[in-house]
């Protein structure tokens, strides 16, 4: 009798394997359902299916399982994600109404990739047991993939709005909107980000994911998304030399050739390692909870900025640690010195990206010029982002001119007779955006 109590309690653990995956299941469905408008349960389709999967190792708990119950389980959740489709749209657009200002859910897109993947995995119904347990696995991934619905700023006052998942880079996000816009795929377009109880604004990298420094905002920010052109947005790689060189006057250094400028990059970013611009000088630093700034002579080094303390030298030995840049982003501003009292317009904060209003542990400093405005915020975006930035670089320049030669082609065919346009050419009335006004460009 021993072998069939071994196989009764085998089964017994599958059983509760399953039921507890259709629990968790059960719960994201009725987290993403609105509350008021949840139909009756039927008590009879809970007890269709008591299977459950343990979440600690998926791969290991689908094997266990037989074919009939694998069939089951993607039959379950391919409903269940069915279900939830048709009501997220409206359940995200009610929160981001009150998060990210979005437009009624009339206007929305269909969420990205589901209607996509959910056709290619009805198009090829599985066969063995290995690619039952991946398509479970796809649809316990897309189940708890993070959404929202952004609007996204145009500066003539009109928007866009998108669904945005945690899957998807601000790269994406833009290439999205290039569709949309019409507008020419310039490196210089970026997603900004405005804080208007600090008077900040922030670029967004296009390696970043756009829904986790969205998921930083407070439910009830004024913080708004940007569709804007940043002309200084890749300068430290179409302009090296004005950080590689900046002891250097300007003047000698506007006169550098393209192939010296390209050698400046191979130097600098092309080796194994990434080399930090060597910048240094005075600063302003506002002092915490005062409207005072006095001046500190900072360093820039690759994993923060050090400032030299009253008394002591220069010497790397005396540098003391005044932010790394492991949790903060860097933001330009807007109007401080009447904010508070700088002693310019040419300010910079540093913040731990949840920090949305004032606080002590927000760093303000103030440059003399715009120009070492543009050296240290650009510098620290180096110095914090690496080769990754470089690599966005080069990623926008090759869609970039990938562009212009189908615009060739395009023009090329309309001279030979051809009178189809090229789909993503901008139409003759269309103006790019400027920046928004009063901020001071970097």
């Amino acid at each position: 009798m021993l072998p069939c109590v071994k196989e009764t309690e085998k089964m017994d653990d599958i059983d509760t394997m399953f039921s507890h995956l259709l629990g968790e299941m059960e719960h994201l469905s009725q987290s993403l359902e609105p509350a008021a408008d949840s139909p009756e349960v039927d008590p009879a389709s809970q007890t269709e299916s008591t299977f459950s999967i343990g979440f600690t190792d998926l791969n290991e708990s689908l094997n266990e399982l037989e074919d009939h119950d694998l069939d089951a389980l993607v039959a379950d959740l391919g409903s269940k994600s069915t279900k939830k489709t048709s009501t997220s749209a409206d359940n995200q657009t009610a929160a981001s109404a009150m998060t990210l200002q979005s437009e009624p859910a009339a206007a929305l897109p269909p969420p990205p990739n589901t209607a996509e993947s959910s056709g290619v995995l009805q198009a090829s119904k599985p066969q063995t047991k290995a690619d039952k347990i991946k398509l479970a696995l796809e649809k316990l991934k897309e189940a708890k993939v993070r959404k929202l619905i952004v609007k996204v700023l145009m500066s003539d006052g009109s928007s866009k709005t998108l669904m945005v998942d945690e899957r998807q880079t601000v790269r994406e996000v833009l290439d999205n909107l290039f569709e949309k816009t019409h507008c020419d795929r310039s490196i210089d377009w970026s997603l900004c980000e405005t804080n208007p109880e600090l008077q900040i604004e922030r670029g967004f990298e296009d390696h970043e994911y756009l829904v986790e420094p969205l998921s930083a905002w407070t439910r009830h920010t004024e913080n708004k998304i940007c569709f804007v052109s940043r002309p200084q947005k890749y300068v430290m790689f179409t302009d090296p030399q004005l950080f590689y060189m900046w002891k250097k006057k300007r003047e000698r250094l506007s006169g550098i050739n393209e192939q010296a400028k390209q050698l400046l990059l191979q130097e600098h970013f092309g080796g194994s390692t990434l080399i930090v611009p060597d910048l240094e000088g005075t600063l302003y630093l506002k002092e915490d909870g005062k409207k005072v700034w006095k001046p500190r002579y900072f360093v820039l080094r690759a994993s923060g900025i050090y400032y030299v303390p009253k008394g002591k030298t220069k010497s790397s030995s005396d540098l003391a640690c005044f932010v790394r840049f492991e949790k903060v982003d860097i933001y330009t501003t807007n109007s401080y010195k009447q904010k508070y009292r700088a002693p310019t317009n040419f300010c910079f904060t540093l913040k731990h990206p949840c920090i949305q209003k004032e606080s002590d542990y927000i760093k303000f400093l103030c440059c003399d010029d715009k120009h070492t405005l543009s050296l240290w915020v650009n510098s620290i975006r180096i110095a914090k982002y690496g080769t990754v930035l470089y690599k966005n670089y080069q990623a926008a320049m090759t869609r970039a001119s990938g562009l212009q030669t189908l615009r060739s082609a395009a023009h090329k065919d309309r001279s030979n007779g051809h009178v189809e346009d090229y789909p993503h050419e901008p139409p003759p009335d269309f103006i790019p955006p400027p920046p928004p006004a009063g901020h001071t460009q970097v």
